[in-house]
C-alpha cells in the first residue's frame, strides 16, 4: 500500500518555491488573477456544489469495540485504511444475512 497517500508534496520532502512571507504581506488589491486562478465572490462559493456527482458518505458512529489481537493485527498489517476495511467486512456480513440478500 502507498503510505505516501494523503501527504502534501512539501510533507514528502519537496522544496517549495513559494515565498510565503512575501505572499502573506501582499495586499489584496495587488493579487493578480488569471484564467487558471480566477477571482471568486462570496456568491460563487454560496452556489458551489460540494461532491457533485459523488455519493454522500453514510454517517458513522464512533464506538468502543473489543477485537481479538490476532484479528486486529491482521487488518492493521494490510496497511492504511484498516478500519474502513473492517467496516466493509461487517457490511458484507450484514448484507449476506438480510432477507433476500438486499443491501440497504
Amino acid at each position: 500500500m502507498n503510505k505516501e497517500r494523503g501527504r502534501s508534496a512539501t510533507e514528502k520532502g519537496a522544496k517549495s518555491n513559494t515565498d510565503w512571507q512575501k505572499l502573506r504581506a501582499l495586499p489584496d488589491p495587488e493579487v493578480i488573477f488569471t484564467e487558471d486562478a480566477p477571482s471568486t465572490s462570496p456568491e460563487d462559493w454560496a452556489n458551489a456544489i460540494a461532491h457533485k456527482g459523488l455519493p454522500v458518505p453514510s454517517r458513522k458512529t464512533q464506538i468502543a469495540l473489543r477485537i481479538d489481537d490476532d484479528v486486529l493485527g491482521w487488518f492493521k498489517a494490510q496497511g492504511a485504511g484498516y478500519q474502513t476495511r473492517m467496516n466493509a467486512v461487517l457490511k458484507a456480513f450484514r448484507d449476506a444475512h438480510m432477507p433476500n440478500n438486499s443491501a440497504s
